[in-house]
């Protein structure tokens, strides 16, 4: 019998080094798949029941080698990587399931995807752009964005405390009749754009009055190459020159052109001292310099078409406007397990999580352990051709070894019937 039970021990060998010939041929095969964890074969022995002798060898194991492969940059946006721990999250038919293959598209219907359908899942943001926690599919932004009308007005302004005060501030003769002046751009309901110019008049030591105007020809009901008052207030400031108190008491716009009736702009000059319970740091100031216009900003626009995207550290993907406004789309999905080399694989660049693995853990990128997403850029295999080509013949010379066993064992079989004749 132990020759016969030798003839089994190199079928074993045969078996298993066949087995580890095929996880070879395996990586060789995925040498440029992207995201592609290169596999090793681990050997366990045979032993026969209540016996010390071997019966071969049997494969025990395939487990992956959850190495960083390296990151090559490409020239799509939708391209990403991830450098570190963790998978991105995949919906679709199959449930839930996660890969390390970045190489993501939109497809007809504005659905972030892989090369075989699933959508890639991310934190969208709300329709007031702010990322929530809300796991989803993520979408094609809006190809166009409204216009949005100013409402907000912010200036930051030196007024000169040398300016002498005898003057009456007249709207039909504004430049001649004001201390200082300036100009800004704000957008009414239908994204036109309209100057308002800004005119400043001293009316006592620390304290100014401020009328805003348009050109008649763009308020209903106005005249064209007359001035209309559409906004006015007034500034106090302290000892050391900064902003203490401001006051609007008008800024209702009534924008020719089909725009909405009524727009309400307010002004602000900054964090007064006493009006806003600032320091008046950030204010506007009243220095012995000259007057002039420091900074100034207003938070309307004009209607946008989509031109690019951007992407942060923290992987939020953002679209960028013909109108200069950013709005964020969603934050890339990363998960996370406690034991990733237990994930089940399903073809496709696929995983699907399994008892042992654990749960995934989502989250954003770069945080709790998991790893940072970039975007125009994927993760080659780690699959190293050269240590393949290695193993490859330490296992050919491995199964060459049991086939002799095997056939050694064939002759003395032979030599065993032989003896009988």
């Amino acid at each position: 019998m132990g020759v016969l039970s030798t003839l089994y021990t190199g079928v074993a060998g045969l078996m298993a080094q066949g087995d580890a010939l095929g996880v070879i041929g395996d990586n060789i095969a995925n040498a440029n798949t992207t995201g592609f964890k290169a596999n090793r074969a681990e050997f366990a022995d045979m032993i026969a029941g209540g016996s010390k002798i071997g019966r071969g060898s049997k494969l025990s194991a395939v487990n992956p080698i959850l190495a960083q492969g390296n990151v090559d940059v490409t020239e799509r946006f939708t391209d990403m990587s991830i450098t570190g721990e963790g998978y991105f999250v995949l919906r679709g038919s199959e449930g839930e399931t996660f890969t390390r293959d970045g190489s993501f598209h939109f497809d007809k219907s504005g659905l972030l995807v892989t090369n075989d359908g699933q959508r890639v899942q991310g934190f969208v943001a709300d329709s007031e752009g702010r990322i929530s926690n809300k796991l989803d599919d993520i979408k094609f932004p809006r190809a166009l964005v409204p216009a949005k009308a100013t409402k907000d007005i912010k200036l930051d302004i030196n007024l000169d405390s040398r300016t002498s005060r005898p003057k009456t501030f007249d709207p039909k003769n504004p430049y001649d009749t004001s201390h200082f002046s300036t100009g800004v751009e704000v957008f009414d309901s239908q994204g036109n754009k309209h100057l308002v110019n800004f005119f400043f008049v001293k009316t006592a030591d620390r304290a100014w009055n401020y009328y805003g105007l348009c050109d008649g020809k763009e308020i209903t009901g106005g005249k064209e190459g007359e001035m209309v008052t559409v906004a006015t207030g007034a500034l106090t400031f302290n000892v050391d020159g900064k902003l203490d108190t401001e006051t609007q008491t008008s800024g209702t716009l009534n924008f020719t052109g089909g725009a909405q009736q009524g727009q309400t702009i307010k002004v602000d000059f900054g964090d007064s001292i006493t009006t806003d319970k600032g320091t008046g740091a950030l204010a506007s100031k009243q220095f012995a310099k000259d007057s002039d216009l420091i900074s100034w900003k207003q938070d309307g626009a004009p209607a946008g078409s989509i031109t690019g995207f951007t992407f942060s550290e923290e992987g939020i993907m953002s679209a960028l406007y013909s109108n200069g406004k950013i709005e964020d789309i969603a934050q890339v999905a990363v998960s996370k397990f406690d034991n990733p080399e237990s994930l089940i694989k399903i073809g496709n660049n696929r995983l699907r999580e399994s008892r042992e693995s654990g749960n995934a853990a989502i989250g954003g990128p770069s945080r709790a352990g998991r790893g940072k997403v970039a975007s125009k850029s994927l993760e080659r295999s780690t699959v190293d051709v050269a240590i393949e080509f290695v193993n490859l013949i330490q296992n050919q010379r491995g199964f060459q070894a049991n086939a002799k066993t095997v056939t050694t064992t064939d002759e003395l079989l032979g030599e065993v019937i032989n003896m009988k004749r």
